[in-house]
């Protein structure tokens, strides 16, 4: 070989190692997520969730199992999930190597990276409802992480537990605070793990059960972030710190508690806070307003990257819990009223969310329309245009010259008209706005002068409803039950092969 291609050879073979393999993902600032509960009567198809996380800029999600379903409906939506190993099956993992991995292979391995997985949560709130598993969480955990180095997926996953703040015991002042010493032969060796791991404690944070339990201790202001004058601020005795909010106090506790064990540089992941909507008659600060005060000034503090009176500057992501009303849940009406949507996707309510940033800012998801996609190929867009208008059977007499929508006569606006059309006869499903590729689900709406868009008559319940039958949310299919839509993707194929021709050609 001659000698001058040696170098360049070896610089690409280089570039291709350091391309293969896996590493860490850069850190990134903080976030606002929001779980996904499932009991409800009427749980929308997978597809469904996804676009409705999609159109709130929703990007980052917890799931309470790992349903195939919905990670398959997740995948290459840059949505970041952390999908959990329900209880039931902790025993199971914490004693078994080869479940451990078992389950990783089919809940891990099998969807990343089109799925984007960032952490998997082993239980929830285990050492406060299901104690007799506390023996072996620690195992269990070791034993996923395990699997997922044996995979070469130990730094792109983080492995945690949440943990309830009421193993928190004395949490104000915060300063003074420690956990359950009683849990410490199971606490400790769960720091020792996240910190060897870089991984995060994940704690839920609810200052709505604080302020119910305190027997008017707490003021409700406090509770929900509201303005309070400094003379109102809870003080830290002991660091004369002062406290706005109960959340910073909560969050500032289980620092203080963790460095009480000796861990100081262990990070804190709020899994869950929220407030709900509706209450029983003895809990009467269940209300709209009040859900609404606290999730946007909760989503505000975040994102502002304010941090805590303990360490400022460092603001802790925080998933609300959660993202739909769980009709079916046991227990109160408070337990069933925590969603920020109704299971149709209209809002409970609606955040108010001034200058913070886009994320859930929508708000309603009956205005969504289905536009061209920015960039898409024109002869992708002219063969979406045409099949829309001929085996889609949707009216593109609109778009005819001297009709209301013709003007602009380019194959981009006559393609919104037909795109957005036909995803409003198909109702709204995620599954009829794609194209090929060439088309997205949107909220901006494309309407122009006389040409007035589906979603803009009341999100097409004018026009003429197609029923689509989706699969249940267990189900392993992300597809849906539509002759025309499986017809579709079938032309897409063919359509696909004549343009590349063309192309080469």
């Amino acid at each position: 070989m001659a000698p001058h291609l040696l170098l360049p050879l070896l610089l690409l073979s280089l570039f291709v190692l350091a391309s293969a393999s896996p590493s860490a993902p850069p850190d990134e600032g903080a976030y606002i997520g929001v779980n996904i509960g499932t009991d409800l009567s009427d749980m929308p198809h997978p597809t469904q969730v996804v676009a409705l996380l999609k159109v709130q800029q929703i990007r980052h999600i917890r799931l309470y199992d790992a349903d195939p379903g919905m990670l398959i409906a997740l995948a290459n939506s840059g949505i970041k999930v952390i999908i959990t190993i329900p209880n039931d099956q902790l025993l199971g993992i914490g004693q078994s190597n080869s479940t451990a991995a078992n389950w990783v292979k089919r809940n891990v391995i099998a969807h990343y990276p089109a799925t984007t997985i960032t952490a998997i949560s082993v239980g929830s709130e285990v050492l406060t409802s299901l104690s007799n598993a506390a023996p072996v969480l620690v195992s269990a955990i070791k034993n996923v992480h395990s699997a997922l180095l044996s995979a070469n997926l130990d730094r792109l996953i983080k492995v945690s537990t949440p943990l309830s703040t009421s193993l928190i015991l004395d949490p104000f002042p915060p300063s003074q605070a420690f956990f359950n010493r009683s849990l410490n032969p199971v606490i400790v060796p769960l720091l020792s793990f996240l910190q060897s791991t870089n991984s995060y404690l994940m704690i839920n944070v609810y200052p709505y059960y604080d302020y119910m339990q305190s027997n008017g201790v707490i003021p409700l202001d406090y509770a929900l972030f509201k303005p309070i004058p400094p003379n109102k601020e809870a003080v830290d005795a002991n660091t004369l710190v002062h406290y706005s909010n109960a959340f910073d106090a909560m969050v500032d506790a289980t620092y203080f508690a963790m460095a009480f064990l000796n861990f100081t540089n262990i990070p804190v992941l709020v899994t869950e806070s929220g407030w709900p909507s509706k209450g029983e008659t003895n809990e009467p600060d269940a209300t709209l307003d009040n859900a609404n005060t606290y999730n946007s000034n909760l989503i505000r503090h975040v994102l502002n990257k304010t941090g805590t009176p303990k360490r400022p500057g460092i603001a802790v992501s925080t998933y609300i819990y959660e993202l739909y009303n769980e009709d079916t849940k046991a227990g109160s009406l408070s337990e069933k009223s925590w969603g920020l949507f109704n299971a149709n996707g209209d809002p409970v309510y609606v955040l108010r969310l001034t200058n913070s940033g886009s994320i859930l800012a929508n708000d309603t998801t009956n205005q969504t329309y289905c536009t061209a996609r920015e960039g898409a190929d024109p002869k992708m867009l002219q063969a979406a245009l045409d099949w829309a208008c001929g085996p889609g059977k949707i009216d593109c007499s609109p778009i005819k010259q001297g009709e209301a929508c013709y003007e602009p006569d380019n194959v981009i606006a006559h393609a919104n008209y037909a795109f957005d059309t036909y995803y409003h006869q198909t109702g709204n499903n995620p599954e009829a706005c794609n194209f090929n590729g060439v088309a997205s689900v949107t909220t901006t709406d494309p309407s122009h002068g006389l040409c007035v868009f589906s979603g803009s008559r009341g999100n097409g319940k004018n026009g003429t409803s197609v029923n689509i039958t989706a699969p249940s949310a267990n189900s392993t299919s992300s597809g849906v039950g539509s002759d025309d839509l499986y017809y579709s993707r079938g032309m897409w194929s063919i359509l696909t092969v004549i343009l590349n021709l063309v192309a080469f050609l």
